[in-house]
């Protein structure tokens, strides 16, 4: 597998990065978090999946255009699936 590169980081100056801890600073609705806030952060959403809405993995055969299809439609094409499937069995 060919692993794409990733930009350059270019890091602020010292006085981009005062200008950008002093606009954090006066916003009155964040704040820079803490070791602990790093320590207790998880990915995806914070409110989870609903209750019964978990998702299995399974192995399925679709016919090669229906997959073509959903593939050529770009990323999230399983998710597009899913939900054309959800719509066929009517829930």
């Amino acid at each position: 597998m060919t692993r794409k590169k990733l930009p350059d980081i270019i890091e602020p100056t010292p006085e981009e990065d005062a200008r950008i801890r002093d606009a954090i600073a006066s916003d009155p609705d964040t704040r820079e978090w803490t070791a602990d806030d790093f320590a207790r952060a998880r990915r995806g959403p914070p409110w989870g999946r609903p209750r019964g809405h978990t998702k299995e993995q399974i192995t399925l055969r679709i016919d090669k255009d229906v997959l073509a299809h959903f593939r050529d439609s770009g990323k999230g094409w399983q998710t597009r699936i899913n939900a054309a499937l959800r719509r066929a069995a009517g829930l």
